[in-house]
């Protein structure tokens, strides 16, 4: 049996995003890269990977990922729970590294047991000021390897300050998961199955209302061409697709799913947008 989760993990980690997080950083006083001098609350520049990414005051504290993702591992490793990575890099500005349980016993499954569903812990930070450093609680669909953001649990952590340079200190992640697990994981599952059980009656209908309701895309090409956009395109033959796979109709859940794909894949949004979008869609849908 550990064989088979081993080899069922190896494969699920060949398919997730896994992105260098680590990337070189430093953070240099502004006025000797420019050699001219700097107004007060600009004085110093954060660069990565040999770009100014961000400009800040001299107080400013600084997390770089090594000091943060680095020390959330630490702790997964010290609980002895087993996890997968999937980390997101964009543009050596902002990052995301998504620890997905991996051990069996956290599988739980929607609707007819084929859509499996995994823990997940979800941590950003960024050099640029564009997404806070935080975290929270979220959820990992295996079958289109997709995260979903609908729980409020947030990860709490707090800082020590070295210099201009902050150290993260995470409090003991096994506790917090016991109580995700045994509080908002299971209430949001039976949300899960209520969406699972509702047929979407007519699909064109549904991807058009959703997409115009939170402003995701326009559904037809153009005024002059009435067919379907690219992105509806997309979420349509998302939502058939995992109907196929799963042997069911068209239901709101597989809907919600196909609408997270797109906005956590293609989309251009911040992280913390990206959270706020999926959990009002889910939300929204559950009212349908």
């Amino acid at each position: 049996m550990k064989n088979y989760e081993a080899i069922e993990n190896a494969n699920l980690k060949f398919k997730l995003q896994n992105d260098n997080v680590f990337v070189k950083q430093q953070v240099l006083s502004l006025s000797s890269l420019t050699g001219l001098s700097s107004r007060r609350g600009l004085e110093k520049a954060i660069v990565s990977e040999d770009q100014v990414v961000n400009v800040v005051s001299k107080s400013y504290g600084h997390l770089p990922n090594e000091n943060f993702f680095s020390e959330v591992e630490a702790q997964l490793v010290q609980s002895n729970i087993g996890y997968i990575t999937r980390s997101i890099n964009r543009e050596n500005r902002s990052f995301a590294v998504d620890y997905i349980l991996s051990g069996d016993n956290w599988i739980v499954k929607v609707k007819n047991g084929s859509d499996k569903l995994r823990p997940m812990l979800r941590f950003t930070n960024s050099y640029d000021g564009s997404c806070r450093t935080s975290g929270h609680f979220g959820f990992f669909r295996e079958i289109c390897s997709n995260g979903l953001h609908t729980a409020q649990s947030e990860i709490g952590f707090s800082v020590k300050h070295r210099g201009d340079i902050i150290q993260a200190v995470i409090p003991e992640i096994s506790e917090m998961i016991d109580k995700f697990m045994a509080n908002e994981f299971y209430s949001l599952h039976r949300r899960f199955e209520v969406l699972a059980e509702r047929p979407i009656k007519d699909l064109k209908d549904f991807v058009k209302t959703t997409a115009e309701e939170f402003k995701l895309f326009q559904f037809e090409c153009s005024e002059k061409n009435p067919e379907p956009s690219l992105n509806a395109r997309l979420v349509l033959e998302t939502i058939q697709k995992e109907s196929s796979l799963l042997n069911t109709e068209p239901t709101l859940w597989i809907g919600y799913n196909a609408f997270n794909a797109l906005l956590h894949g293609k989309l251009k949004k911040t992280f913390q947008a990206q959270k706020n979008l999926d959990a009002r869609i889910f939300e929204t849908l559950l009212t349908y």
